[in-house]
């Protein structure tokens, strides 16, 4: 009997190991990735998708799992878009307190941002997982380059007027779409038309928090009633959300949010936001690098 038990707990010991090896880079790498979501999240007010979405995809794709590589993109899409709630739920908040959210523009916005997210969750799964990241990677470059040169914010509006009526129907619905397509809180797209509009870069930044927070709730819940019954999903996934990454960037990112939020208010927003753009620019020829001759 005591033999008996001591090859059951050799057993488990085993499976316990067999279980790190498997999910200890998955869990340390998103940890990671939670730290530098939550903070940009809160510097810039955008979810930390395009942090999540990429490390994510790198990591699934080096774990065992059955299916092939299928459906990558569509976890770490609907992952990302589970934890941009939380991210900017807490980048918000922290913005809040500062009194620089501008709730009307939120309200006014909502039911477009809500439908465009809709129809961009339907027609990521029409998408395979190539094209994912196809469109995600080309989506990075004009982003890149506007962090890193400023080219729109230069003509700024100094009267403030936000689109209304058909204009801002049209805005929120493609944004909402292009957010939830690739995985996003919205927030970089968001910025730029509020500050084109003439709205306070600080105020712009606080506010497309909550656009992050808008997107995130349809877009986590489509992702999983579209991975519904999708095999070869990688281990800890309820539909196309990740739970084991997902608790893993969570952990994170609603701790460093607040302090990325603190630190928009104090650093020089300019020099961080290049810095940024090389990201946005180096993540986007990761993505694209099986598109070059004799790079794949």
């Amino acid at each position: 009997m005591a033999l008996n038990d001591m090859a059951d707990f050799a057993s488990q010991q085993d499976w316990l190991g067999q279980m790190f090896q498997q999910y200890g880079l998955l869990v340390l790498s998103m940890l990671m990735a939670g730290l530098f979501a939550g903070f940009v999240a809160g510097m810039f007010g955008i979810g930390g998708g395009f942090v999540v979405v990429p490390a994510l995809a790198a990591v699934l794709t080096v774990l065992p799992h059955q299916g092939g590589d299928e459906h990558i993109m569509h976890v770490a899409i609907g992952t990302s878009l589970a934890t941009i709630f939380f991210t900017s739920l807490r980048s918000v908040q922290a913005h809040a307190k500062r009194g620089a959210v501008d709730w009307n523009i939120l309200k006014g916005w909502l039911p477009w941002v809500v439908a465009g997210v809709i129809g961009g969750v339907a027609l990521t799964s029409f998408l395979d997982g190539s094209q994912l990241k196809i469109v995600f990677g080309l989506f990075l470059i004009p982003l890149g380059l506007q962090f890193i040169f400023q080219i729109l914010g230069r003509k700024a509006k100094v009267e403030e007027n936000m689109p209304k009526g058909p204009a801002r129907a049209a805005l929120g619905s493609g944004l909402g779409a292009f957010s939830s397509l690739l995985g996003i809180g919205g927030g970089t797209p968001a910025v730029l038309i509020m500050t084109m509009s003439g709205v306070n870069m600080h105020r712009a930044v606080a506010t497309a928090a909550g656009f992050g927070t808008i997107i995130a709730v349809p877009g986590a819940i489509g992702s999983v009633i579209a991975g519904i019954g999708a095999r070869g999903l990688p281990a800890g996934s309820v539909g196309f959300v990740n739970v084991i990454a997902l608790a893993a960037i969570v952990a994170m990112s609603i701790w460093t949010a607040p302090l990325g939020a603190a630190a928009a208010h104090k650093l020089d927003p300019v020099k961080l936001k290049r810095v940024f753009g090389v990201y946005l620019l180096l993540t986007s020829a990761f993505m694209l690098k099986d598109l070059a001759p004799g790079l794949s």
